[in-house]
């Protein structure tokens, strides 16, 4: 006589099938996320800059002067990067990139948006017109007293407005 062994060793345990099912999900998972990963990576299409560029935002910067200085002609160059340039430069110059331009690493950093420059006039204001997003204000007002501005500007909304004051520089240095 011939003992026969019970039927749930012959075939798969439910508990296997369930294991496979969830293997599988998690698979299909996996996959779509890497994907996604990559996609997200992907440098920016013209469709995508024309829809950033329908949300722009009018920024007036304006300089306020102290009482010392208010007689003397302005010659402010104002730039505004959508990355921290200077932080940037720290970063590339402390890593090696063999083969690798400041220029092009900074474009890369920058991801499709372009910096934008302004003037100052002579009673201290300023107008440009940018997509809405985090950028880096950079201007320098020289003198007697030399005063560098760096400012993380968050744009948002259709006007705004930046005051350049002595308070709020990053540095005030004087030149004899």
């Amino acid at each position: 006589m011939s003992q026969e062994l019970p039927a749930t060793r012959n075939s798969p345990g439910v508990s296997r099938r369930v294991l496979i099912l969830v293997l599988r999900v998690a698979f299909v998972a996996a996959i779509v996320g890497a994907g996604w990963l990559v996609y997200r990576e992907l440098p920016p299409t013209s469709s995508d800059v024309r829809s950033q560029n329908a949300r722009t935002t009018n920024l007036e910067i304006v300089l306020h002067q102290t009482d010392d200085d208010s007689g003397a002609p302005l010659n402010v160059t104002v730039n505004l990067f959508p990355v921290d340039i200077v932080a940037a430069h720290h970063e590339f110059l402390s890593e090696p990139r063999p083969g690798k331009r400041l220029e092009d690493f900074l474009k890369e950093r920058m991801k499709g948006r372009s910096p934008v420059s302004t003037q100052l006039d002579k009673q201290g204001h300023g107008s440009v017109v940018l997509a809405s997003g985090s950028w880096w204000l950079l201007a320098k007002l020289p003198g007697d007293e030399v005063l560098e501005w760096r400012l993380p500007v968050t744009v948002t909304g259709a006007k705004q407005v930046i005051e350049l004051t002595s308070h709020n520089a990053y540095t005030r240095s004087r030149t004899f």
